[in-house]
């Protein structure tokens, strides 16, 4: 079973860079996607023995995920059922018969870490989530959660550390849902491999490769087994962000 996830950065922008033909070469079993910025009717986009489900922000232009799967699900969550976190579009659960797939596009602090403090209670409420399904079935989680987890992580450390998407907070956040019983799958099966999936538009940081790994597959400690591979496309344009991708023998 593959899965990919990809923050497009804009999927109508990222339809013009090719989106629909990266999507049929990738060949996914599910594909998740982060920050569409769309309201629903805005786009129409379909492929052939896929179904999708999308969850749009209040604010257009702004946020949304989405999930195309080849396989029905069971039911179907946006939002992560407390009212403060759900007007922002950031959440699609599908819930199959083997496990919950999680799509997540995490809030970012922002410039002068103005959202840091809505950012931890996010982290917070989420994590309670996916310890609530994690005991009901084995979860995979995926998307942009806007943090790189350790120094590995990031090109440049010691000049971010107390920037947006690295400070000491959020590393320790992501530190906690490790420590429900979840796992960093690439970082799992590849310690030591340097490797991004955002690069900043500006400086040629991508040129330079100068970025940061801020996108995830995470799954319950149950499922590592099951993993084959983790793989991060960084030859795939389109956006300031790369797919990701996980590979499991169900």
């Amino acid at each position: 079973m593959k899965l990919i996830s990809w923050n497009v950065n804009g999927l109508r922008a990222c339809e013009g860079k090719g989106f629909s033909d990266i999507f049929r070469q990738l060949d996914a079993d599910f594909f998740c996607l982060q920050e569409t910025k769309l309201q629903q009717g805005q786009l129409d986009l379909q492929f052939d023995g896929y179904q999708s489900y999308w969850n749009y922000a209040e604010k257009k232009g702004y946020s949304g995920t989405a999930i195309f799967t080849r396989q029905q699900p069971l039911a179907v969550t946006c939002g992560i059922g407390v009212d403060q976190h759900d007007h922002e579009g950031r959440v699609v659960t599908l819930e199959m018969q083997d496990f919950f797939l999680v799509c997540c596009y995490t809030p970012n602090s922002q410039d002068g870490l103005k959202r840091l403090e809505y950012r931890l209670s996010w982290e917070d409420a989420f994590r309670r989530y996916l310890k609530q399904l994690d005991a009901r079935k084995p979860v995979i989680l995926c998307g942009d959660l806007n943090v790189a987890h350790e120094e590995i992580d990031i090109k440049n450390p010691k000049t971010n550390r107390h920037n947006a998407g690295f400070t000491d907070e959020e590393r320790q956040a992501f530190s906690d849902l490790l420590a429900c019983g979840f796992r960093d799958t690439f970082r799992t099966l590849y310690p030591d491999e340097v490797k991004y999936s955002w690069w900043s538009y500006r400086f040629q940081a991508r040129q330079k490769n100068a970025g940061w790994r801020i996108d995830y597959f995470v799954v319950s400690d149950s499922l590592m087994s099951q993993v084959t591979d983790a793989k991060i496309h960084t030859d795939v344009l389109g956006s300031d962000h790369c797919p990701v991708e996980l590979d499991l023998n169900f």
